[in-house]
């Protein structure tokens, strides 16, 4: 479904280049006022936030439609966002060759939390075969949460649970371009905010792997075919 762009004073090419540039690259919203002024478009950092909150997690919900297939193996792990001046969880997970399946903040780190993100993947993904995470007993009682839920409800499957202390180099290696790009934004202020920037991230994270049409296209236009 398009998204709807009207009554907006700008251009929406200029809108999603703005959000595309905040959300791609470690800069704050007036790093990219100055940059855009630069370049003759005058709009100030608070608009361009709105902007973002507003459009990032349209974009992403889209992204989560149109991504291309991943495999059956997933990993699982929680990273760390600030919110409102303290630490928030980010839960994450990725199949076995990297490729983004979902995340979702979180201000704690417990079974209800991990019930729902689980639940939330599956729903998106399908039923993984296996899903490896770490020691965590909060991680582990989630799964076996939705593999209870899946027994009974006639689904058929239940996903296979390997924990590792130490997580292989995939899913770090993917937090890392995650954390670049939000630390230099100093936090966030709502966790509202907070989720639909994430959420944005992680969508042009995923058409750098090329998961939402590989290098036929640029970027840009592969974001700016979610919007439309």
């Amino acid at each position: 479904m398009a998204i709807d762009f009207k009554g907006m004073h700008y251009p929406q090419s200029v809108i999603l280049h703005a959000v595309l540039f905040y959300l791609r690259y470690a800069v704050s919203y007036r790093d990219l006022e100055e940059i855009l002024a630069e370049r003759g478009v005058r709009v100030d950092h608070a608009t361009l936030n709105r902007w973002v909150v507003r459009f990032a997690p349209l974009i992403a919900a889209e992204a989560q439609i149109r991504k291309g297939p991943t495999a059956v193996s997933w990993r699982m792990d929680e990273t760390y966002i600030k919110v409102k001046g303290k630490w928030t969880y980010l839960y994450r997970a990725v199949d076995r060759d990297g490729n983004t399946l979902d995340f979702m903040p979180s201000e704690r780190r417990d079974l209800a939390a991990a019930r729902r993100f689980f639940k939330r993947a599956v729903s998106t993904n399908g039923v993984p075969d296996r899903v490896v995470i770490d020691k965590s007993g909060a991680n582990l009682a989630g799964l076996q949460a939705v593999n209870v839920i899946l027994k009974f409800t006639g689904a058929g499957q239940t996903i296979m649970i390997r924990q590792v202390k130490y997580l292989n180099n995939i899913l770090e290696q993917d937090h890392r371009f995650i954390k670049r790009i939000t630390d230099p934004m100093m936090g966030f202020k709502a966790v509202h905010s907070a989720a639909a920037t994430v959420a944005g991230v992680e969508t042009v994270h995923m058409i750098r792997k090329g998961q939402l049409g590989g290098t036929r296209f640029t970027a840009f236009q592969q974001f700016a075919a979610l919007a439309a």
